[in-house]
């Protein structure tokens, strides 16, 4: 390969790779696990590197790879690293196989079904029904108690309907750091869905640290229109991560995957660092 083109498949995995590795995070339930199978392929692509370099769609062709990779290891989920992540994957074991995958590519990720259908070698149909199927059979089978960090009104409303008709309890709203804290301290979560930006000009990333700096590891799902102040790959990154504007089916799935893993790493981090 020349120098110019090694340069170019350079640039197009390095643009997909931060969704590749919110994908594999979420796919196996650990940072650390996902990690190490985004690792294993791009060391794919790199061995062969017209599997990406020579596709239509790179990022089809990229987490086409990764499936591949994932897949001839058996699908592996991440070692539990506390109870509520033991009981999430005890329920992994019934779900339909390849539909987490469907689901996740879809709503979380925004492939639709054809690109599915080349990510995971099936058709358009099957991979539409692979996700109705995990739609179904994820709902209610994990309840909780969920926290919303979020200085909007409307928004705040909206995820409330969404998650409260998904079955689980909601603990309650906070709109700055200080209240988020005081409220987790009052009334622990099972969950919590947080925003960046809050009301007081606080971070939302603070708040987060900062309860999770005096709990039992709680997963959290960050809801913002700046992913990019967390996917940056220097420092440990929430497992689930919805861009604004959001869709009713993104925050179900990903509070259905946090219910399921409540895998999220804490978040060593402050907003501006």
């Amino acid at each position: 390969m020349s120098t110019d083109a090694a340069a170019n498949l350079s640039d197009l995995v390095a643009l997909h790779l931060p969704s590749l590795r919110r994908y594999a995070r979420a796919l196996t339930g650990n940072q650390k696990s996902g990690d190490q199978y985004a690792m294993a392929a791009l060391e794919t692509v790199l061995a062969e590197p017209t599997l990406v370099a020579a596709a239509r769609d790179a990022n089809v062709a990229l987490f086409n790879v990764f499936h591949m990779v994932w897949s001839s290891s058996g699908a592996p989920v991440g070692d539990a690293d506390n109870r509520l992540s033991a009981a999430a994957q005890a329920h992994m074991a019934d779900l339909t196989p390849n539909s987490r995958e469907a689901l996740l590519l879809h709503f979380i990720e925004g492939f639709n079904l054809d690109q599915i259908g080349t990510i995971m070698q099936i058709d358009s149909e099957e991979a539409q029904g692979l996700i109705a199927r995990a739609l179904h059979e994820m709902t209610g089978t994990v309840s909780g108690r969920v926290m919303v960090i979020e200085d909007e009104a409307i928004i705040a409303m909206d995820i409330i309907a969404i998650v409260e008709a998904m079955g689980h309890q909601i603990t309650g709203v906070a709109r700055t750091r200080k209240e988020a804290v005081a409220l987790a301290k009052a009334d622990m979560p099972d969950l919590i869905l947080a925003d960046i930006h809050l009301a007081d000009a606080s971070s939302g990333i603070d708040a987060v640290n900062e309860i999770l700096g005096g709990f039992e590891q709680i997963p959290v799902i960050f809801i913002t229109a700046f992913p990019e102040r967390l996917l940056t790959g220097h420092r440990p990154e929430p497992a689930f991560l919805i861009n604004k504007p959001y869709t009713e089916e993104q925050v179900r799935s990903s509070v259905s995957q946090a219910m399921f893993f409540a895998s999220t790493e804490t978040l060593m981090t402050t907003e501006n660092a």
